[in-house]
């Protein structure tokens, strides 16, 4: 047989249940509010940057740095072996044509070229002794060539006197012979005479050809010298600014070697540089942003060095405005080489809620200070804008601050309120 319970067991009983649910409503209560806290959250207005979906053109563009230098830079040689004697002009010196800027001892050099005169002189005498001794040798073979020719008349004479006294018997058949073969002889000298003639004259054109020829080629080494001289004294042929002078007064500097910079600041071409990676890409005649502090100046690439340097492409740009104010020599300056264009597209502002992707999610702001998170399709990209394939339409405000913290939370309330 079943006994009541006892009323202060049932009480405490009650109690033990009343307790459970409470606590089991309490966890749930907290459970929903961390729940809703992790679905929806908020940030401060004064944290993000927000920028408007538009329709326009975007380039898509290569990053890479470069260096401002003169477009015109002349670099001045040493054209002898000299020492320098004075410096005129110091760097930075604006410098008009027809300026000294150093003043060389060329006194090595002027003993040099006075040698040279000497030797020349010389050569040109040995060839009028020349000429004069080939011209006795020729008068003497062409007298030679005369007398012999005297004589073989004198010998034929001979010969027909001997033949007519041959026929009344005054000769004999061996005085004919022996007048015969003098004559024949006297024929042959004077054809090796002839012979020796014209070789004579040949030898001696040759022979004064080959004098004139090396007296001729001394000439031209005269020349050469004194166009050297000329050219050392160091003097600007053109307008500018010396940007470098070989200051060492004293110090002998050798032919070919570096005296003077001369540049002219009043045009610039940008000489830029880029991983390797874009090798491919980098063409000449693509056009180039060129950005200086806030100005973006137009170029274009005009040479793209053949070879590659510790991983990086050189190459060289031509500025549209070469003359901007804002240009300076050995001036740094970040380049984008636009490898393609599109004229219309929707277009945001870039920002670091940009990564690069191709499909990426991004923050679109909606009524009443909520934004929704949206996957969206990109396309060209440039520092300026990034290309909206699909997910957002002209006229949408975009949240273009990195909020990937937030990258769980489908929608987030953004903080109007003063700090």
């Amino acid at each position: 047989m079943d006994r009541e319970l006892a009323p202060e067991i049932v009480r405490r009983s009650r109690t033990k249940t009343y307790s459970f649910v409470l606590v089991g409503l309490l966890a749930a209560a907290l459970a929903i509010f961390l729940f809703r806290n992790v679905l929806k959250t908020s940030v401060e207005a004064a944290r993000i940057r927000t920028a408007t979906a538009e329709i326009g053109p975007v380039e898509n563009s290569i990053n890479a740095t470069g260096e401002v230098i003169p477009a015109y830079e002349q670099i001045v040689t040493s054209p002898i072996r000299a020492s320098i004697r004075r410096v005129l002009l110091t760097p930075g010196t604006q410098v008009r044509p027809g300026q000294a800027i150093l003043d060389l001892d060329k006194s090595l050099t002027i003993i040099d070229y006075e040698k040279m005169q000497d030797q020349l002189a010389l050569k040109r005498n040995s060839i009028e002794q020349l000429r004069m001794k080939l011209n006795k040798n020729l008068f003497d073979a062409e007298a030679d060539d005369q007398i012999k020719s005297l004589n073989i008349n004198r010998l034929q004479a001979e010969l027909e006197d001997t033949r007519r006294l041959l026929k009344v018997g005054g000769r004999t058949q061996e005085d004919v012979t022996r007048a015969e073969n003098n004559l024949r002889i006297a024929q042959l000298e004077k054809k090796k005479l002839e012979n020796d003639l014209a070789y004579n004259r040949q030898s001696m054109s040759a022979s004064l050809k080959e004098t004139t020829l090396q007296a001729q080629i001394e000439e031209k080494n005269l020349k050469e010298l004194d166009h050297k001289l000329n050219q050392a004294n160091i003097i600007a042929d053109r307008p500018g600014v010396l940007t470098w002078v070989n200051e060492n007064i004293g110090s002998a500097v050798n032919e070919g070697e570096m005296l003077v910079k001369l540049a002219d600041l009043g045009s610039f071409r940008v000489e830029g540089s880029c991983s390797d990676v874009y090798a491919d890409q980098v063409k000449t005649g693509l056009p180039v942003i060129v950005k200086v502090n806030e100005i973006n100046l137009r170029g274009t690439i005009t040479q793209v060095k053949p070879s590659v340097k510790n991983g990086v492409v050189q190459f060289v740009v031509q500025l549209d405005d070469n003359r901007h104010a804002s240009l300076r020599p050995n001036m740094k300056v970040e380049l984008f080489v636009v490898t393609n264009h599109t004229a219309k597209a929707v277009r945001v502002a870039n920002g670091p809620a940009f990564k690069g992707k191709k499909r990426q999610f991004v923050y679109v702001l909606k009524d009443k200070g909520v934004a929704e998170r949206r996957e969206v399709e990109t396309g060209l990209s440039n520092f300026d804008y990034v290309e909206i394939k699909s997910g957002i339409q002209a006229g949408e405000k975009v949240i273009i601050t990195d909020l990937s913290e937030y990258e769980h939370v489908q929608e987030i309330t953004i903080d109007n309120r003063p700090e």
